[in-house]
């Protein structure tokens, strides 16, 4: 058995159509309340959605939507925080471990570049791991460019991280 793997996370959510101060945008656990929210069942933190699609794939443990699904209760306007937190615990269950992760984010806006050092240290803070070995989330589509219809007249972002994953202790493993 391998004692590397590698997870890909993607997450896509459309933007509200108008402004609601009940669901500001949130990216990588960070406020930015002068932006459109996105839609979604939880807070809709697409970065931290992608997050834990990373961290589950790399450990074949399924994907946000089998561990969250939108049709438990529960997890109405649940904080993508939490979500992040839990997949972390079930992978270090199955002993793996968070070596590092590097993010895209894909959106026309906000511009990322003044808030990635904040959004690094908390993502970092919810894997436990050094902001040192988290990649800062940047990516920015000035209006002029579309990306195969998922940006569009700034009515949705995404995201798509990648994580590698080492065994602790290959002999501990099923």
């Amino acid at each position: 058995m391998s004692t590397i793997r590698v997870g890909q996370g993607f997450d896509v959510h459309r933007h509200l159509a108008a402004p609601d101060p009940a669901r500001p945008l949130i990216l990588g656990g960070v406020v930015f309340p002068d932006e459109l929210g996105l839609i979604g069942h939880s807070d809709a933190d697409v970065l931290l959605h992608a997050v834990v699609d990373a961290l589950l794939g790399a450990a074949a443990l399924g994907d946000v939507g089998q561990m969250f699904p939108d049709t438990d209760p529960i997890n109405r306007g649940r904080d993508s925080g939490e979500m992040v937190e839990a997949a972390r615990d079930a992978v270090a269950a199955v002993g793996w471990q968070v070596v590092n992760v590097d993010c895209i984010v894909h959106a026309q806006r906000p511009r990322l570049l003044p808030h990635r050092q904040a959004m690094r240290l908390r993502i970092a803070e919810l894997l436990g791991i050094d902001p040192e070995r988290l990649g800062p989330p940047t990516h920015f589509h000035a209006g002029r460019l579309q990306f195969e219809g998922w940006i569009d007249s700034n009515r949705n972002a995404r995201a798509n991280p990648a994580r590698l994953a080492k065994c602790r202790d290959p002999v501990e493993l099923p």
